[in-house]
C-alpha cells in the first residue's frame, strides 16, 4: 500500500483523482493540500464524495509520501516544488504544463518524463518525476502518432477539437458562467494553443524530419466533459492500410482502441479510454479521437502512469464505465 499526497485539492482534476484513489486497492490518500480550504471536509467541496471519506483538507504536507500529485494551475507546480522539499523516494506526477517540454524538464536535479503511455511506456516505468500530458494534447497525439511512427506525415495537420466546460477549471470567468456557456459554441486560442508545443515535440520524437504545421482550432462546447477531435492530413494509402497501421500501433495499448464504427463522446465520458475512428476521402485521412478530458486527459491518465511507475497492473483502480444516460 502506497501513501499519496494531492496538492491543489479543490479543483476538478483533484476531485477526479481523489475519487479514483479512494477506490484504488494499492493506494491510501495521506493528505490533500489546499490552503484556501484547510480544515474543511473534502466532501464539502467535492460533494459527490459525501459518505465516501472523512478526510479534511490541510495546509501541511508530508514530505515522505510515496507519490505526490500536483493539481495546480499552470506555472504554479515549479514554484511549489521550489518552496517545498520532498523525500528522494517520493515520485512526483505533475498535471500542469510546467515540465512537459524538453527545455522545461530539468528542475534542478529532477528530470521529468513526458507521461503519454502510448508513446513513452518504458520510460514511464522507470520514471521518478512525470509530466502528465494536456487534455487536448492527449486526444490529438493519439490521433496522429501512428502516422508519425510510420514517417508518413508529409503535409500540414488540420485539427478541430471541442472540449467541455470542465476544461476551463473551477475559476470563474466570463466564458465559464452558465448563462454564457449554455446553448453556446465558440473558438479560442486559435493557432496558438499551449498544447501545440508538446504535440510537436512528440511528433518530432517519432518522425525526426517532421517540419510541417499542426493547424489547431480549439473550441468550447456547451457540455460538461469530454473532448471530440477531428484531425485530417494527406495520406496516399488505402483505408485498409490506415486501419492496419493504427491497429498495429495500439495493439498493446491499455486504453486506446480503433473502432470500425463512427464514435461519439458518451462512449468515453467517465472512462479512461480513447476511441479512434478512421475515414478516407480522396487523398485525405480523417481521424476522429474522443476522450474524457478529466480522466484520460488528466487524472485517469495520471493514475495510469502511477500504476506503471510503481509496477502495478496498468489498469489498477481504473475500472471506470461510461454512462449513456
Amino acid at each position: 500500500m502506497i501513501k499519496a499526497g494531492v496538492i491543489g485539492g479543490a479543483g476538478y482534476t483533484a476531485g477526479e483523482l481523489i475519487r479514483i484513489l479512494i477506490n484504488h486497492p494499492q493506494t491510501k490518500i495521506n493528505f490533500v493540500y489546499s490552503t484556501s480550504n484547510s480544515g474543511n471536509k473534502i466532501s464539502d467541496i467535492h460533494q459527490d464524495l459525501e459518505g465516501e471519506l472523512d478526510l479534511k483538507f490541510t495546509s501541511e504536507i508530508n514530505p515522505n509520501v510515496d507519490v505526490l500529485f500536483l493539481c495546480l494551475g499552470h506555472g504554479n507546480s515549479s514554484k511549489f516544488l521550489q518552496e517545498n522539499k520532498f523525500s528522494n523516494t517520493t515520485k512526483i506526477i505533475d498535471l500542469s504544463n510546467d515540465f512537459r517540454l524538453e527545455n522545461d524538464k530539468v528542475f534542478k536535479e529532477k528530470k521529468f518524463v513526458y507521461g503519454l503511455p502510448e508513446l513513452n511506456l518504458e520510460a514511464i516505468k522507470k520514471a521518478n518525476y512525470l509530466a502528465n500530458p494536456g487534455c487536448f494534447a492527449t486526444a490529438i497525439q493519439l490521433a496522429i502518432l501512428p502516422l508519425a511512427k510510420a514517417k508518413l506525415i508529409q503535409n500540414n495537420i488540420h485539427v478541430n477539437a471541442t472540449t467541455g466546460a470542465t476544461g476551463a477549471g473551477t475559476s470563474l470567468s466570463k466564458t465559464t458562467h452558465f448563462t454564457w456557456r449554455d446553448n453556446n459554441f465558440s473558438s479560442y486560442k486559435v493557432f496558438t494553443h499551449q498544447h501545440l508545443g508538446e504535440i510537436n515535440q512528440s511528433l518530432t520524437q517519432l518522425q525526426n524530419n517532421f517540419k510541417n504545421e499542426v493547424i489547431f482550432i480549439p473550441n468550447r462546447g456547451d457540455f460538461s466533459r469530454g473532448i471530440y477531435a477531428t484531425v485530417y492530413t494527406d495520406f496516399d494509402g488505402t483505408i485498409k492500410e490506415a486501419k492496419k497501421l493504427y491497429q498495429d500501433f495500439y495493439k498493446d495499448a491499455a486504453y486506446t482502441f480503433v473502432s470500425d464504427r463512427e464514435i461519439f463522446l458518451k462512449q468515453v465520458v467517465n472512462t479512461n479510454k480513447c476511441l479512434i475512428h478512421l475515414h478516407k476521402h480522396n487523398n485525405k485521412l480523417l481521424i476522429t479521437s474522443v476522450i474524457d478530458n478529466l480522466l484520460k486527459g488528466a487524472s485517469g491518465q495520471a493514475v495510469q502512469n502511477m500504476n506503471l511507475m510503481f509496477g502495478f497492473n496498468e489498469k489498477q483502480g481504473l475500472n471506470l464505465k461510461a454512462n449513456y444516460f
